[in-house]
């Protein structure tokens, strides 16, 4: 009997042993850094973080890129910062400590004309980021992980997990590169035929005003609950920009298969697509000043609301369907409420010109830089869930267009200007 239980109790042991070493490898599959690791926060394009704002804020420091900036500040998993710069000489893309007044860690000079790109950060505080004709990788110092060719201007990278990267460029070429050494994984999809392959830099001029020249002049959006990437795409002698949507086949060996094109935003789409939640709903901005959501699966209309204004700016998207209009010269700041199959507005601000995309930071706190009067910029903190005014704080010397808010787990804020200064905020 002694025998028979020692038996049972080896093989129980022999079976939690092996339980216990089972392969744990994926904790070092690069992942997006929690907060705000790119522009538009996430790979959704929501402009959300689950970390509570803090209604009142204190300005720690400001600093100067030496040049101008055209894409969001993205923050890491710890106390970096990482800017794009577009600048004359000297570095381009700089990595600062944002809890060390703006110190720098180190900087590196890119191949210019992508500065409408942002960077991205991963869990290990490495950055991908893009320049004509190559997308990069660097470690937390300034020395290359690794270089891949591509076909184009790498728009903001994205994360499809499993250590999978999206690259998406601005000629239409969409390839799942391998985050740690940097290889193709699967084949390449053009979205745009007849690109000439030795050309990265055609069109990039028309890219920041969102011109037919640049195909693909704002960055994808891609739902890990349902596996689409969507994308606007202006496709040669067409009269404007429609959406085209892939969808991501993990672990196949074709990655990436067409699903659907759309055509449904007849003035053509502008700025980037954001998903909702739970990927059932893509929300797009027209030409013509309409907020539109568009069904996932085919990219057929569910509802559409007249904003009265051209957002130039994707809007903001919370996880209860909360969407808040993006930014322009003409904007106003307006909140409507995703019902299903139709949009109702909630809220809106005619006093207030939001000059960027809003950003939410839990379900009370919203963050925008707008207008102060004839010249100035001033950070807007409101509530989302009826757009009143909580603080207002002056961005000092603040010349330029607002690039868009960035929000730590911390709580801190970051916001920046197109003529490259960078304000940083703590809670107070």
């Amino acid at each position: 009997m002694y025998s028979r239980i020692a038996a049972l109790a080896g093989t129980a042991l022999l079976v939690a042993t092996a339980t216990a070493c089972d392969n744990t490898d994926a904790w070092v599959d690069a992942a997006p850094a929690k907060g705000w690791p790119a522009q538009y926060a996430d790979a959704a394009n929501s402009s959300y973080t689950t970390a509570a704002g803090a209604d009142a804020l204190k300005l720690q420091w400001s600093r100067s890129v030496k040049g101008s900036l055209f894409a969001s500040i993205a923050l890491g998993a710890g106390e970096y910062l990482a800017a794009n710069a577009q600048t004359a000489a000297g570095c381009s893309l700089m990595v600062w400590e944002y809890t060390n007044i703006g110190r720098q860690r180190w900087c590196t000079r890119l191949v210019l004309g992508g500065g409408f790109a942002s960077p991205l950060f991963d869990q290990f505080d490495n950055v991908y980021v893009g320049q004509p004709g190559t997308m990069l990788s660097f470690p937390p110092t300034q020395w290359v992980r690794w270089r891949h060719p591509v076909i184009g201007m790498p728009l903001t990278p994205r994360f499809l997990g499993g250590n999978r990267l999206l690259v998406v460029t601005h000629l239409g070429q969409v390839q799942v590169v391998d985050a740690h050494r940097g290889d193709m994984i699967g084949s390449a999809v053009d979205l745009v035929q007849g690109v000439n392959p030795t050309d990265s830099e055609r069109g990039l001029a028309d890219c920041q005003p969102a011109g037919p020249r640049c195909p693909i002049a704002a960055a994808p959006a891609f739902s890990s609950s349902t596996g689409l990437i969507v994308t606007g795409v202006w496709q040669p002698n067409a009269p404007a920009a429609t959406l085209s949507a892939l969808r991501y086949h993990a672990g196949e060996d074709q990655v990436l298969t067409p699903e659907w094109t759309s055509d449904a935003v007849k003035s053509g789409v502008l700025a980037s697509p954001a998903f909702s939640d739970d990927g059932s709903t893509v929300y797009i901005n027209s030409r013509d000043g309409t907020l539109w959501a568009l069904n996932a699966k085919d990219g057929t209309p569910k509802w559409s609301v007249p904003l009265g204004f051209s957002p130039q700016t994707p809007p903001s998207v919370s996880p209860g369907g909360l969407v808040v209009s993006g930014g322009g010269p003409d904007a106003k700041l307006v909140a409507v409420r995703d019902n299903g199959q139709h949009g109702d507005v909630l809220w809106r601000r005619d006093d207030v010109n939001p000059l960027c995309t809003p950003s939410q930071a839990g379900p009370d706190i919203g963050y925008s830089v707008i207008r102060s009067g004839d010249k100035g910029l001033a950070l807007l903190v409101f509530r989302p869930g009826d757009g009143h005014t909580v603080n207002t704080y002056a961005l000092p010397q603040a010349t330029g267009w607002p690039v868009g808010i960035s929000v730590a787990t911390d709580r801190r804020v970051v916001t920046a200007t197109s003529d490259g200064q960078v304000y940083g905020f703590d809670p107070a």
